[in-house]
């Protein structure tokens, strides 16, 4: 899933700001992104939401009010996230946590897209 090499981007801050359930990342491109936590839930690299392979995702349904309630650094590649709903089994590595940022509004439109068609909800 990690595909860190040496030109992968780095954090050079991660701040969780629990008012507006997000979490702030700069990377040293330049790049700055400002991921809600319902988004990060929702798309855990966890096997709980990915599953074990493709086509076995989980679709993640009333996830809008979750929050972050730590973060822990795993070496230098990677955060864990745990969420007040008890969910930590995701590692978000960079590169991973960089391609969130990178392609938010592509990933949300999708994931409101499935569960429309699941007649699921946020809330």
């Amino acid at each position: 899933m990690s595909g860190l090499t040496p030109d992968t981007p780095h954090p050079l801050e991660i701040r969780l700001l629990t008012e507006s359930r997000r979490l702030e990342i700069s990377f040293d491109d330049g790049a700055r992104f400002s991921l809600p936590a319902e988004y990060l839930r929702v798309y855990s690299p966890s096997a709980e939401v990915r599953g074990h392979g493709a086509g076995q995702e989980v679709l993640q349904v009333g996830k809008r009010q979750v929050a972050i309630t730590a973060l822990e650094p795993v070496g230098h590649y990677a955060l864990k996230i745990v969420f007040d709903d008890g969910h930590d089994s995701g590692l978000f590595s960079w590169d991973y946590l960089y391609r969130l940022g990178a392609d938010y509004d592509r990933n949300w439109q999708d994931y409101l897209d499935r569960l429309a068609r699941a007649g699921a909800s946020r809330e």
